[in-house]
Parts: C-alpha cells; sequence; structure tokens
C-alpha cells in the first residue's frame, strides 16, 4: 500500500458523508491521460441499500481540484448532468463523488443507439453554451497562446520525438503560417463556454438527463465549434462523413434557433469548424504521442492514425491547410507506416 493510497483511506476514514456506514476497499474506476486517478467504492448505510461512490484522487502538487469542484457547479446549475461534489478536501487532493457508473458513450454507441445519444449530446452543449454566457465570462480565455502551445504539441511531441521528423526551414515558414491561420478562425468565431474534451470517453450513457459529463475541468472561454468537432470527429470512434454532416447541420440548427448563430451561416460554419477539428487534431495526435514517450501509456499510439486521417482528409477540402497535407503525405504518413 503506498503512502499516497493510505493517506486516501485515512481521509476516507473522516467523511461526514461516510459516517455511519461501512465502504469497501477502493478499487481502480477508470484510467485517465493525467496524474488524476479514480476509485470506486461501495457504500452500506446502516439502514437502507448499498450504492457506489467514486474517489478523484488529484495529487496537489500536479493537479488542482478546485477548478472541478467550481465548474462542476456551474453545470449542475445549468442543469446539466455531472458528478454531485459529495466531500473536498483540496489541500489533499482529494474528492468524493456522485456515480454516473460504467457505460460511456464508447461503450454504448452503435448504428442503431448513435442517433439518440449524439442529439442528447448536441442539446446537451447548446445548453451549455446559452446558459454559459455568464459563466463563460470567468473562464480562462482560450488564447493564441493556448492553441498554439497546443499544435506544437504535433511538431514536438509526434514529429520530433516519435517519428524524428525535423522541419525544413520551408516547412517550418509553413508551419508558423497554418498556425496563425488556425488561431485566426478560432479566434473569428463566436466566443462560448468550452469544455475541452467533449467525446465518448467523457460522456456518460444516464438514465435521466443524458447525458453525464465528466473531466470538464480545463473548461475555457473559447470557440464555438471546438467541443462539437471533438465529439463528432472523435478520436475514439469514427463515423461516415455523410453522418458527421448530418449532425453538423442538426447542431447548427440548434444554434440557429438559440440565436447564437445566423441561419444564413452554414458554409462558413462547417469551414470554421473543419479548421477547428484540425487544431484539435493537431494537438490530439502530439498528445498521445506524450503520453506513450513521457507517460509510459502506450495504448494511445493505437489513436494517432485516427486523427492522423482526420487531418489528411478535412486538410485536402482548403488552400489553407495544403502545406499540412503536403506534409503528412510527404513525411508522416510514410513515418507511421514504417514504425507500424
Amino acid at each position: 500500500m503506498t503512502e499516497r493510497f493510505q493517506q486516501l483511506i485515512s481521509w476516507l476514514n473522516t467523511c461526514k458523508f461516510l459516517e455511519n456506514t461501512d465502504f469497501t476497499q477502493p478499487e481502480p474506476a477508470s484510467n485517465d491521460a493525467s496524474f488524476r486517478r479514480y476509485y470506486r467504492i461501495s457504500v452500506t448505510p446502516i439502514s437502507g441499500q448499498s450504492f457506489t461512490v467514486i474517489i478523484m484522487d488529484a495529487p496537489p502538487e500536479h493537479e488542482d481540484c478546485e477548478p472541478f469542484v467550481r465548474i462542476a457547479t456551474q453545470l449542475s446549475q445549468m442543469g446539466l448532468t455531472v458528478p454531485d461534489v459529495l466531500e473536498k478536501d483540496l489541500r489533499q487532493g482529494f474528492l468524493l463523488l456522485k456515480d454516473l457508473g460504467n457505460d460511456t458513450y464508447l461503450s454504448q454507441l452503435t448504428e442503431q443507439s448513435a442517433e439518440a445519444l449524439y442529439r442528447d449530446a448536441l442539446q446537451a452543449l447548446v445548453t451549455l453554451q446559452v446558459k454559459g454566457k455568464s459563466d463563460a465570462k470567468s473562464l480562462p480565455d482560450y488564447s493564441v497562446d493556448l492553441l498554439t502551445t497546443e499544435m506544437n504539441l504535433f511538431t514536438d511531441w509526434l514529429l520530433a520525438t516519435h517519428l524524428d521528423i525535423e522541419l525544413s526551414a520551408s516547412e517550418k515558414q509553413q508551419w508558423l503560417q497554418l498556425q496563425k491561420k488556425l488561431s485566426d478562425s478560432a479566434r473569428n468565431q463566436p466566443q462560448a463556454y468550452v469544455h475541452r474534451d467533449y467525446h465518448s470517453r467523457n460522456l456518460m450513457v444516464v438514465s435521466e438527463g443524458n447525458p453525464g459529463i465528466l473531466d470538464f475541468q480545463d473548461a475555457v472561454k473559447g470557440p464555438l465549434t471546438y467541443d462539437a468537432i471533438s465529439m463528432l470527429r472523435d478520436c475514439y470512434i469514427t463515423w461516415p462523413k455523410e453522418q458527421v454532416v448530418e449532425w453538423q447541420r442538426e447542431y447548427f440548427l440548434l444554434l440557429a434557433k438559440a440565436n447564437m448563430l445566423s441561419k444564413h451561416d452554414w458554409s462558413g460554419f462547417v469551414k470554421a469548424m473543419d479548421l477547428m477539428g484540425i487544431q484539435r487534431h493537431l494537438k490530439a495526435s502530439g498528445i498521445f504521442a506524450r503520453l506513450y514517450h513521457r507517460d509510459g501509456k502506450e495504448g494511445y499510439l493505437n489513436d494517432i492514425p485516427t486523427t492522423l486521417n482526420y487531418l489528411f482528409e478535412v486538410g485536402q477540402r482548403y488552400p489553407e491547410t495544403q502545406s499540412l497535407v503536403r506534409l503528412l503525405e510527404s513525411n508522416v504518413l510514410p513515418a507511421m507506416e514504417r514504425g507500424a
């Protein structure tokens, strides 16, 4: 038993929520790409039925629980389903949370279930953006610096570290131009409440108020299309292009109905969303490489090809992203093939 785990057990024994109950030894509940760990315990009151709760272990030297607690409150007040915070110790980095179950969107999505599940998730997203207008002002800004830093994960970790690719002088210049175009597109969109990791592993299928929403602690005020494209061009599950366009249109119509966009903005909306997706997948591919090389999490290497396929497919549609397509075609995809 590690010192940190013993610290967690000691904290559980002080929680008022668990007074006059028996509870089981914490068991791992899920994997996380950060330093956070999640455990599940079964709780048996003196009278009544047993139930389960989740423990978030977020070492304070690496993670800050305060944004999770604050944003959980904001989202709950908007009528969205999030884990209730039952107990908290921000100094030690422990939270006791309501358990939303094991049924992630990723585990439940099929051709038959997708339409209803995505309809719920898109409606929840529009609720976040409409009802979160005021709260968004209190969030960190999705600045050009942050957008650029995220894109640099692609060149620093996927290209340089994972594939040993060094850009030529002309490629570096084209890369800087691409980053500016993508950042400008993101900043020129309407700015809204952004979850920042809205996808099938962070959405839970729940019986009431679907979906349950997790992993929202990094929320920012940023581009309107960011969360929708994170979900519709998910790094962990893919859908036919025609289906994605249908969901894009459904989302667009919900936004227009909520007066977040003009119904005449369709073509500009699609392009903005596509370019946003390119920024997102540059970031994601770099993160997956970093998780392997820095953190030893090999499984994320399997998710890199999906991100690169999105970059290549969508990049071909726009003049602004042709340099990226050439880089992928000439250097990145062949290097991935050699390493496969």
